[in-house]
């Protein structure tokens, strides 16, 4: 799938051998696991299709739709197009861990399948599989508690002939029976709905400033990151108007528009975007809808507040208030979350810095992966050795993934001077300039 043509793995787990950043690694339920990981490697060598790949079963495990018109996305050169694709991943979940695995071709669910994972240490024990055969017909197995049960039987067969389709995945259709002997589909499912996030380079969180409105916390929290970057920015506004007041008399169609997508969202929250491209959070609060917009204040020479609209800030700025709930998420929830080039329109000293505050916590409880080419990160203060991770090209042009523990390092190396110099691969491999004759082309008209 995307670039993957062999089956590879990337793990958070920590090399036994370290002892650096002890901080870095927090255990849950007798294991330890890493808080934060980086993923290099040059353009087109797959690292982002990693979080493609998640993002994808994420996307079809929550809606349990497989899309009608899906085209997996393969290299043409694997000549693989009728080989089913797969995907797992192991995660823990109400303080359970467990591992959900799903096959898939173009147009059907293959195999799917859910346990509780032993780490390692015993047998990993049954919750449901699920197979699809060539004429679609589905056969589900459950676990011994649920097969022997009196209501047993008589749910599966409902499953199998009525609820669950060929296109469908079956882990949301479980776990929303919220039937007691479904419970772990229930916690695995919840995990992929609530604690796993994927950020792509030009996604916005949802309602940043409604979350900045009623969280007082986070309010705080925010200011205070963004007044120790030295941007200016010395407080973060939230100007709120009914939506009455916000479009006047002269866009009611619009404002019925948008108050009818109000009334279909489960939130109770809609980001919209103005005509010139400001983001705004409709909040229907007790009986009004509200338009909330965010401002910042900056001091001028004189020491007097001057409020600027977003569009005023820096591309830089905005995106660092972007990142803002998921920092704050991982320190104090069970949050995973993956960050498609981290480094995105921020300096180079502003992410490190980011990255610095989270690395020193040592309360944190979330987990932090991203991609990225800032080799100024590359630094042994920061990171451990197993939170690195290169994506290069193999032979065949696949996706390979490995780790720098991988690599003999001496915890007084120089990792970014030897990652520039190739000594960790995962770099582009440039042919010899000199041999390209530029005279050959001729660039005036």
């Amino acid at each position: 799938m995307y670039s993957f043509g062999e089956e590879k793995e990337f793990n958070m787990i920590p090399a036994p051998r370290f002892t650096r950043l002890k901080g870095h690694k927090y255990q849950k339920q007798g294991i330890e696991l890493l808080k934060m990981a980086s993923l290099y490697g040059a353009n087109g060598a797959g690292k982002s299709n990693l979080l493609h790949a998640l993002s994808f079963l994420r996307k079809i495990v929550v809606s349990s739709d497989l899309p009608s018109t899906m085209v997996l996305r393969r290299m043409k050169h694997f000549h693989t197009t009728d080989v089913p694709s797969a995907l797992a991943v192991e995660f823990i979940s109400f303080d359970v861990p467990y591992i959900y695995a799903l096959e898939f071709s173009d147009q059907s669910v293959l195999k799917e399948e859910l346990y509780i994972s032993g780490l390692g240490k015993q047998d990993d024990r049954l919750v449901f599989e699920r197979s699809t055969d060539e004429k679609f017909k589905t056969t589900l197995t459950f676990s011994d508690k649920f097969e022997k049960h009196p209501e047993g039987p008589i749910l599966k067969g409902i499953l199998e002939n009525n609820l669950v389709k060929h296109n469908k995945t079956s882990l949301k259709i479980l776990a929303k029976l919220d039937n007691p002997l479904l419970m772990d589909t229930k916690r695995a499912y919840e995990w992929f709905e609530n604690n796993l996030v994927i950020i792509s380079p030009t996604m916005k969180p949802s309602g940043l400033a409604h979350k900045l409105d009623v969280d007082a916390e986070f309010h705080r929290y925010a200011e205070q990151i963004m007044c120790t970057f030295s941007v200016g920015i010395k407080k973060l506004q939230v100007i709120k108007k009914p939506i009455q007041a916000f479009f006047g008399d002269d866009n009611k169609d619009e404002m019925e528009t948008l108050m009818q997508k109000l009334a279909e969202s489960s939130s109770g929250i809609l980001g919209l975007r103005t005509n010139s491209g400001e983001e705004l959070v409709a909040v229907q609060e007790e009986d009004t809808v509200v338009i909330k917009q965010l401002k910042t204040e900056h001091v001028d020479k004189n020491g007097q507040a001057v409020v600027f609209d977003l569009l005023e800030e820096s591309d830089g700025s905005v995106r660092l208030m972007d990142y803002l709930p998921a920092f704050k998420d991982v320190l104090t929830k069970d949050m995973t979350y993956f960050i498609d080039e981290i480094e995105r329109s921020i300096h180079p000293i502003l992410i490190k810095e980011l990255l610095g505050k989270f690395s020193a916590d040592d309360g944190s409880k979330g987990q932090l992966i991203f991609t990225t080419h800032e080799s100024n990160l590359l630094d042994q203060e920061l990171f451990r050795l197993d939170e690195i991770w290169f994506a290069e090209k193999d032979s065949l042009g696949g996706t390979d993934l490995y780790s720098l523990c991988d690599f003999k390092v001496h915890n007084t190396i120089d990792i970014r001077k030897g990652y520039l110099s190739g000594r960790y691969g995962a770099i582009p491999f440039l042919a010899n300039l000199k041999d390209l004759n530029w005279d050959a082309y001729d660039f005036k008209e």
